[in-house]
């Protein structure tokens, strides 16, 4: 049974899937390198615990037992040594993963699942670097992590059922509904997305429409909650570039070619919310959506 979970990774993503498993009971384990980026995670969830609290979705209890369970450690190996599951959140970079996996496999106990939440690199890959393909999962959580319902749970080529089968019921155990699919480059969620983004962007560089226009036709005629641009600036551009060369040189089809537009807005720095400007600006403090002084005109 699982009871002590580690999380890789205290970013946006690290600190959202740490804070949903601390809701729920588990013992939690928060790693990484920085000690300051694990005391911004700490306040990071507090104040969506606190968000929680406010909107009555959990009880002010909750809240408390939830902070009580989260525990901050700056080294992999101490971090990962009782824990019966390993969920790496570390950033979408090859090199990084298969680094931090090694290390992993040589700490956790023989029986701990190693799972990580990529949302395009190959989990058979990731797998291929430990002595443990078989208990190698990709478990991908959407972002933000407490709110959004869907896990995407990618098996690898050596992942055995029991596995899945567990990964499966635990993520039902965490309120979210599971979608397993199989180990192919940007999975479902991103090989399906990310195109969109990337004619969205393409559509705009070939002045079809403007930043305003291009979201308002897919947020009211698709019924999509967000427009591509906007959800691009959010997911963070250097990340759906990265996904995009993912799909480029695993399927090598032109068709996942990332727009130029899109690589000179990550070369020069303009990577989204992040880094305060996209496709929009982003003012703290300010929920106006702002279309950047650079496609105003468009």
């Amino acid at each position: 049974m699982i009871q002590t979970v580690s999380v890789i990774g205290a970013g946006t993503m690290g600190n959202g899937i740490a804070h949903v498993f601390a809701q729920y009971g588990f013992k939690v384990n928060l790693i990484d390198v920085s000690q300051a980026q694990l005391d911004k995670a700490i306040v990071t969830i507090t104040k969506n615990l606190d968000r929680q609290v406010g909107k009555a979705t959990i009880t002010e209890a909750v809240k408390q037992a939830a902070l009580g369970n989260l525990h901050t450690i700056t080294g992999i190996a101490e971090g990962v040594k009782e824990a019966q599951l390993i969920v790496e959140a570390a950033t979408e970079n090859t090199a990084v993963k298969l680094d931090i996996f090694k290390q992993i496999d040589a700490a956790a106990p023989a029986a701990a699942i190693l799972a990580t939440n990529t949302s395009s690199i190959s989990i058979t890959k990731i797998a291929a670097v430990t002595k443990r393909p078989e208990s190698v999962i990709g478990m991908h959580f959407m972002n933000p992590v407490p709110l959004m319902k869907l896990v995407e749970i990618i098996t690898g080529y050596a992942t055995s059922q029991a596995v899945t089968d567990s990964i499966v019921a635990l993520t039902n155990q965490l309120g979210k509904t599971p979608c397993v699919v199989n180990d192919y480059p940007g999975f479902i969620a991103n090989r399906i997305l990310m195109p969109m983004i990337n004619e969205a962007i393409y559509s705009l560089y070939e002045g079809v429409a403007g930043v305003a226009a291009i979201d308002t036709v897919m947020k009211l005629g698709m019924a999509h909650p967000m427009g591509p641009l906007q959800l691009a600036d959010f997911i963070g551009l250097d990340v759906c570039l990265s996904i995009l060369k993912v799909l480029q040189d695993g399927f090598g089809n032109p068709k996942y070619a990332p727009c130029q537009l899109l690589v000179n807005m990550v070369t020069a720095g303009k990577l989204g919310v992040k880094s305060g400007e996209g496709f929009y600006m982003y003012t703290a403090g300010s929920k106006d959506l702002v279309v950047s002084e650079r496609f105003a005109n468009r």
